[in-house]
């Protein structure tokens, strides 16, 4: 058998995880990729070369389905999770051809597993039954995801009256500062009194990518009032009893579970394509292109600027938050 020393050993996981601070179900995630060294260790089929490729992509894949569902076992791996997963990939602007081989890597090794409980839908059927999958060349634009401003307040109302304050928090600085759901949870008590002080939110993105966003009035109301029930040292919305990722699926189930009741049909998105948390990036994301153009940047100037903001360096990634 060859040798396939880019298999990463268990002492290299937990050191990877310990260090990855995008990682936060880093036991799930460890564990995930040691089901995917023992598959790995067998798996046959196509080249070393691309056994290698695809590993790297199914690391990836760990590490989200571990922070977004807590997926305990690949061989429980559904459609809904690689649905998800692509839709997460297609809003950080990977190419089609970069999701494509996401999609040859999860089938791949899901076609090693000896037992697995759900089989996983070709690409035909995805699309057929999920209005938001689709593999077609990355059209910058064409489909608006963004939440409507009743959407958005109806959330937050209905968040409040159901005793839910931090989830209503939360929402709120994705809608006013553009943050990713893993932003906004892992903020800690520090990091709201700097940007208290500075009117300007440092935050550590995707890949280490570090942005500076200027602290907006509403989103400066809900740090300091946020920050009076934190002790120091403490992340603003995760109890020293919790773990991240149990209160992003919280957030996210909130959404899911309640969209409907805010549902607004003045949307100007496709049938099928509901409020997401990210639908509030998008939101946000619009308003200061918007805002950069009556500044009198040019439209790829706007562009550029936005998506600094957002957390990515390329102009027209912001196309796809525009959605037009």
């Amino acid at each position: 058998m060859a040798k396939r020393g880019w298999i990463k050993p268990s002492v290299k996981l937990k050191e990877f995880a310990e260090q990855n601070s995008e990682i936060s179900n880093k036991g799930v995630y460890r564990n995930l990729m040691e089901q995917l060294n023992k598959v790995a260790k067998h798996s046959k089929g196509i080249s070393i070369t691309s056994q290698r490729q695809y590993y790297n992509h199914m690391d990836q894949f760990c590490r989200f389905v571990a922070d977004n569902y807590n997926l305990k076992s690949l061989g429980n791996l559904q459609d809904k999770h690689v649905v998800a997963y692509v839709i997460e990939r297609q809003n950080e602007g990977k190419s089609a051809a970069a999701v494509k081989q996401d999609l040859a890597a999860i089938r791949y090794f899901h076609n090693q597993i000896p037992k697995t409980r759900y089989h996983l839908s070709d690409n035909k059927e995805l699309t057929q039954r999920n209005a938001d999958f689709s593999l077609e060349r990355r059209r910058f634009g064409g489909i608006s995801r963004r939440c409507t401003n009743s959407e958005y307040k109806g959330l937050v109302k209905l968040a409040h009256s159901l005793g839910r304050k931090e989830i209503a928090t939360v929402i709120q600085l994705a809608r006013h500062q553009g943050l990713r759901i893993h932003e906004a949870i892992r903020m800690d008590r520090a990091t709201a009194e700097k940007a208290l002080r500075d009117e300007i939110l440092v935050i550590k993105g995707k890949g280490g990518l570090v942005r500076k966003i200027p602290l907006r009035k509403e989103a400066r109301g809900l740090l300091k009032a946020t920050i009076e029930l934190v002790p120091r040292g403490h992340k603003l919305f995760v109890t020293p009893t919790e773990k991240a990722h149990t209160v992003i699926q919280r957030v996210q189930d909130f959404i899911r579970i309640h969209r409907e009741k805010i549902y607004d049909s003045a949307n100007d998105r496709p049938p099928g394509v509901e409020v997401t948390f990210h639908s509030f990036r998008h939101a946000f994301a619009k308003e200061q292109y918007e805002y950069f153009i009556a500044q009198g940047l040019s439209e790829k100037q706007a562009r550029y600027e936005t998506s600094l903001l957002i957390g990515h360096s390329r102009e027209d990634v912001t196309r796809i938050y525009l959605g037009e």
